[in-house]
């Protein structure tokens, strides 16, 4: 073959004939061995992957979720809804080196457990496993209202 021949060939046609309409009634029937086999084969790949590694830190990680468990098993004394529903829990930072910084509020600043809460949440949260230090920063701003209280704690409390 040379370089001047052409690596393919182009054919003109004129019209080319319409293909065959699919009938519902021309389909192949299939066992339902067949049809499982043929779904076993379209997964194989899918189940054979590793899901990606969550970083324990971040949401969907082990200290992560276990600090956010730790934290739906305090209630508040006046309300009978925990404090991670109740929304009186801002923010769950963890580092990379497993230290947890908690910021959090109360319902108001003359709530009688201001001074106890806290600290309750400080050791609960270092008792999560993987948790290295536990650190909480309670704020005032911005203040907490009913809207910050998640469906699950209105529907307990009758506000839906």
């Amino acid at each position: 073959m040379s370089e001047n021949d052409p690596k393919f060939a182009v054919e003109e046609v004129e019209a080319v004939s319409a293909p065959k309409r699919a009938f519902v009634e021309d389909a192949v029937e299939e066992t339902s061995a067949q049809k499982l086999e043929r779904k076993r084969d379209y997964l194989e790949g899918f189940l054979a992957a590793k899901p990606e590694a969550v970083s324990p830190a971040e949401p969907g990680g082990d200290i992560y979720e276990g600090v956010i468990a730790a934290l739906k098993e305090i209630f508040d004394p006046e309300i009978p809804v925990n404090i991670y529903d109740l929304g009186l829990i801002y923010g769950v930072d963890v580092s990379d080196d497993s230290d947890v910084t908690v910021t959090m509020t109360l319902t108001t600043p003359h709530c009688p457990v201001a001074e106890s809460m806290p600290g309750e949440v400080e050791l609960r949260v270092s008792a999560v496993p993987g948790v290295r230090d536990a650190e909480v920063n309670l704020v005032w701003d911005p203040a907490w209202d009913p809207a910050k209280m998640s469906d699950e704690a209105k529907l307990e409390l009758g506000m839906l």
